[in-house]
């Protein structure tokens, strides 16, 4: 074909087109169709094609100015050049990308595009959902093929590596790369293609160091025969691509105008990683066809805390914003799953406090080794049935010194968010359906106190329905053990604390031992459901309180602390009474096998449980109670009206309590003429009287046995007198009539002492209804969530402390201090959850714990008490049983010491402060300063001074309290120094750590990540101009991150740039990292 020159209309449907010869100046008008790799040439639409152009073996060759429209097809066979020349520039490009693609090689590279977007459209799963994998021990037992496990230590990584890449090839010369590197897994058996995890961006570089890795957890199925797709991208705009990218579906390819573009791919078998002799792959990148080579990419193998010997002079400060990071498990030797509550926090006024921070040594840097005679394995079952879905992240860092420390970042939930509550409600039911029984029971009363009755037991039957509805809900609920943030306003889950979480960091150093921190995460315990309009806990208590007290209602008032005191009286009745019992039971059974020493270990025991059931008794409610009880009943015509008086004095001491007169009575209690006080005294005294009966008795059975022991051994009778002398005197029957008169006593007491205190909680709900029974339901559900998070934090503080015998001194000698750091505004409705916050924390006072010995498979805790009281028994298995302190080991009841610290650090908190009110967080704050206090008083007092040589000289303890007291009292806007002083005074008092905000998700994020790297920095001398970056680091590409993601399934802090405005410097996520998102 002659050389011709061509005029381009529209692609593919036709368009005009001219020829001519080369040397002709005006081209010949042609219209053109593009056929396969066929282009024909007609002289108008209707007629037949005129010429055909093959297009195999040529190329195109368009001209890059912006005025040229020109294209020349070029052929290899040496024919000659095809002159084009189009409409326009836009139609000049279209025809050169049709052409182009038009010939086989062309259509070769498409399909195998194709072929990759096939494989991306099967990517079913999301990250977050490759995150609820199922175990490798299920995955066998669906009958699937078995494939070649990787060898690991118990409780260890199944696979950690590290990333690196060298020489990308760039789209243009002048393009600096901003790359990161996307990992999939590709499972063996189901093929199927799972995004896992990505690392973070490292800009201006063609050959990017990264230093975040990949690590896979114990549980998740990988083999040798895996796959893991290594895909390279380059990012135009790192705040698009996090907000943009981050939240499309995982099965499609991110556009190149959302911010990032694919520069290359790779893939290799985890078996021919774990197998090569350097245990490193260098592998090359090539484009999406298969064909072009971009670079290559390093992995290498990481092993269990080893650290690099080389120094880290070859990291650079020169790419802006690089992080440095990367995946590096711990030591390879047998380790328990070791955990132990610490944090520090950072200030706005980080940077002075450097100098004095990093001269203060961490409380809790201990050697990460399984105490003696525990190992990894047998940790094992305890931990896995308390922590679920563990999510690792590690990294690796510059010291000061330009070596490298290791650090890995762990977040589990807990399988405690739900077993607590759901216990805890089951203990609610038994407890109000107890109640309604004992007030059915309550006798005979005059009409006005019978109505009173019935109006009551119907609302707390209507009560009782809804917690066992609960309880039902509850029991259905299968899936994940936690509840995220969108959750909050779920009714069947109000009792569920929000987004509980363990936040661990383990450090691994060359020279110092290992080091591990933790901190516990929960959303604020609110009652989202019950809303907030009217306040909180706080405020609606205080508020229903006054109003009870100044109540026009018919009834009788009692304070608070008489309510609660005639809970204990019942609860210790059904405690005690059916102990009693079975210790006199005990008494006959021994007397009837005549065996003393069996006989004197009853008569101890029973002795022992009397003594306590009839000291429940000693006080001067149950004396008015049963004054009050015998004016409602029918008939009983009062010679003095019911009026209300407020009495200051509500019992009196021992010498008054014979002398009735002279008694102040309970407020409101009328006096009787004919009322018979002393009746009660002498009902009372007569259990104490029948216990002496039955002792006396006892030691003159014991007394004659002796006896005639040494008769008998004087006079050596046979065998067949001493049976007639035995039988003579029965022990039995001269036993028996004296403990029947014991439970008959006993019996009567029980029935007036019950009787009496249930009325006294008749008059507590008839005086308050319907708020009563409201504000109990709305103080059960905050106390749900409370404990919960505290019973995970005291096992996870228990097992960090087994081999620590300080600790365990201090454990059983002092208790715990429990720290709560809380980060919710003044304003609106996060008032009124930092005053349900309140309340709920400080019930936790009434919680003591109890360590057992697991006797079977189930370790999970096991709750026991009343609304006053509770005990936490916490099972451990024998070998870690064996490491307790006897007084410990003996069963004695462990106290927790809570304390809150409130700062708000958001846009509603300076609202607060300069149109609002801040008085709540003032009073909380001052409230739970004397607390610590106190404690800090109670533990100098008890705890030798050598006890915990990790401490450091309690002057420091001092100065951290008095300045701690300073920050307080100054009132400063957005002081976040009151979170960090509390929080070292905790970590020096060997305490357990809290981090709360509204969820757990966004404001906790940012503190627990502060308060890491400020741990690394001070305490492990992280490279100072590496602070921020690995902040950042931590914030975009670590487990805070993955919470987000858990929580609202998208990896976005819900802040906006207004909001992060009013935040504390360091208190703000990086670019990208942020945006609109539900929560």
């Amino acid at each position: 074909m002659p050389g011709t020159t061509a005029h381009l209309g529209a692609l593919l449907e036709g368009g005009s087109l001219a020829s001519k010869e080369y040397h002709r100046k005006e081209p010949r008008e042609r219209w053109c169709r593009l056929k396969g790799n066929l282009l024909f040439l007609m002289k108008n639409k209707t007629s037949e094609a005129s010429e055909v152009v093959i297009l195999e073996r040529c190329w195109i060759v368009e001209f890059r100015s912006k005025t040229d429209v020109s294209i020349v097809l070029k052929f290899q066979s040496g024919e000659p050049d095809l002159y084009l020349e189009a409409a326009s520039k836009p139609d000049c490009e279209s025809w050169a990308v049709a052409l182009g693609e038009a010939n086989s090689e062309g259509l070769r590279n498409k399909i195998q595009q194709l072929r990759r977007l096939i494989m991306e459209i099967k990517e079913e799963r999301s990250a977050d959902e490759a995150r609820q994998f199922v175990p490798s021990s299920q995955v066998d037992s669906l009958g699937e093929p078995q494939f070649t496990s990787i060898q690991r230590i118990a409780n260890e990584p199944k696979l950690e590596f590290s990333l690196a890449c060298k020489d990308l090839v760039a789209a243009t010369r002048d393009r600096k790369l901003n790359t990161f590197i996307q990992v999939s897994v590709v499972h063996p058996a189901e093929h199927i293609l799972t995004r896992y995890s990505s690392t973070e961006i490292v800009e201006g570089t063609r050959d990017p160091l990264f230093l975040t890795g990949v690590t896979f957890p114990p549980e998740y199925p990988i083999y040798e025969e895996t796959k893991i797709k290594l895909t390279v991208y380059d990012v135009k705009d790192k705040s698009q691509d996090t907000v943009c990218t981050s939240v499309l579906p995982d099965h499609k390819e991110p556009r190149t105008d959302v911010g990032r573009s694919f520069l290359g791919c790779t893939t290799f078998r985890v078996g021919d990683l774990v197998k090569s002799k350097e245990q490193q792959l260098t592998l090359t990148l090539r484009t999406s066809d298969g064909g072009k080579t971009v670079g290559t990419i390093e992995v290498n193998l990481v092993k269990m805390g080893e650290i690099e010997d080389g120094e880290a002079d070859h990291v650079t400060t020169d790419a802006q914003d690089q992080k440095f990071l990367c995946f590096l498990p711990l030591k390879s030797r047998p380790r328990g799953f070791l955990l132990s509550a610490t944090c520090a926090h950072n200030t706005e006024n980080l940077d002075r406090m450097t100098d004095r921070r990093a001269k203060e040594e961490c409380a809790l840097v201990r050697e990460c080794t399984a105490p003696e005679g525990v190992s990894g394995k047998d940790n094992l079952p305890l931990l896995n049935a308390v922590l679920k879905n563990p999510i690792c992240k590690l990294y690796r860092f510059p010291t000061s010194d330009n070596k490298w420390m290791q650090i890995r970042e762990q977040m589990a939930e807990s399988t405690l968010s739900f077993h607590v509550p759901k216990e805890l409600i089951s203990l609610h039911i038994k407890e109000d359906m107890r109640r309604n029984q004992e007030l059915k029971e309550l006798g005979e009363l005059a009409p006005h106190w019978d109505n009173m009755r019935k109006n009551v037991i119907a609302h707390c039957d209507q009560m009782l329905s809804l917690y066992q509805d609960t309880l039902a809900e509850l029991g259905k609920h299968t899936g994940s053990s936690f509840k995220s943030s969108c959750s909050k306003g779920e009714k069947t889950l109000e009792f569920i604390p929000i987004n509980l979480h363990l936040q661990r960091m383990h450090v691994h150093t060359a020279r110092l031992k290992d080091a591990v921190y933790d901190v516990i995460t929960v959303g604020a315990p609110a009652a989202h459901c019950q809303g907030f309009k009217n306040g909180g806990l706080r405020k609606l208590l205080s508020k229903f309180e006054a109003e009870r007290r100044n109540t026009g209602y018919q009834c009788i008032y009692y304070s608070p602390e008489n309510t609660a005191k005639a809970k204990e009286v019942l609860s210790n009745i059904n405690h005690l009474q059916p102990l009693i019992s079975s210790h006199a039971d005990l008494l006959l059974n021994s007397a009837s096998q005549r065996s003393p020493d069996s006989l004197k270990n009853s008569l101890k025991m029973l002795s022992e449980k009397t003594e306590l059931f009839v000291h429940a008794f000693k006080d001067q409610l149950v004396r008015s109670a049963l004054l009050a009880l015998y004016t409602a009943r029918p008939g009983c015509v009062l010679k003095k009206p019911v009026t209300p008086r407020n009495s200051v004095e509500e019992g009196g001491d021992s010498q008054h309590q014979d002398h009735p007169s002279q008694i102040k009575r309970q407020d409101s209690i009328p006096h009787h003429s004919e009322y018979d006080e002393e009746e009660w005294d002498r009902v009372w005294a007569n259990v104490g009287k029948s216990l002496n009966c039955v002792i006396a008795m006892v030691d003159r059975l014991l007394e004659k046995d002796n006896s005639s022991s040494i008769k008998e051994g004087e006079d050596d009778p046979s065998p067949a007198d001493r049976k007639i002398s035995h039988t003579g005197g029965d022990w039995y029957e001269q036993l028996y009539p004296l403990v029947i008169t014991l439970k008959d006593c006993m019996g009567e007491v029980v029935t007036r002492a019950k009787q009496s205190m249930t009325f006294v909680l008749l008059q507590e709900l008839a005086c308050g209804l319907p708020q009563c029974l409201m504000l109990t339901l709305r103080r059960d559900i905050v106390f749900s969530q409370a404990l919960a998070g505290l019973v995970c934090g005291f096992i996870i503080k228990l097992h960090a402390g087994l081999h620590d015998q300080g600790f365990l001194q201090q454990l059983h000698t002092v208790g715990l201090l429990v720290q709560y750091e809380g980060l919710l505004s003044t304003y609106s409705e996060e008032a009124g959850m930092l005053e349900d916050m309140a309340v709920g924390i400080s019930d936790l006072q009434k919680v003591m714990f109890k360590i057992i010995e697991a006797k079977s498979e189930d370790f999970l805790p096991i709750i026991s008490g009343r609304r006053e009281h509770y005990v936490i028994e916490v099972q451990l298995p024998a070998k870690m049983f064996e490491l307790l302190p006897q007084e410990i080991k003996e069963g004695k009841l462990l106290r927790m010491y809570p304390v809150l610290f409130n700062v708000g650090i958001n846009e509603q908190q300076t609202l607060a402060e300069r149109f609002g009110d801040t008085t709540l967080q003032e009073n909380i704050n001052q409230e739970n300063l004397e607390l610590l206090k106190e404690y800090y008083k109670l533990f100098t007092e008890k705890m030798p001074p050598d006890c915990l040589p990790h401490f450091q000289e309690q002057n420091d303890l001092k100065g951290l309290l008095e300045n701690l007291h300073q920050n307080i009292q100054a009132k400063k806007r957005k002081n976040v120094e009151i979170m960090w002083l509390a929080a070292t005074i905790c970590r020096k008092l060997n305490g357990i750590r809290f981090t709360c905000c509204k969820s757990a998700k966004d404001r906790t994020s940012m503190s627990v990540t502060l308060e890491q790297c400020s741990i690394l920095r001070d305490e492990h001398q992280l490279h100072k101009d590496f602070f921020i970056r690995a902040l950042d680091c931590m914030r975009r590409e670590g487990c805070r991150i993955e919470n987000v993601l858990k929580n609202v399934k998208c990896r976005k802090y819900a802040f906006n740039m207004i909001q992060l405005m009013a935040f504390p410097k360091y208190y703000r996520p990086p670019e990208g990292t942020y945006g609109k998102a539900d929560t």
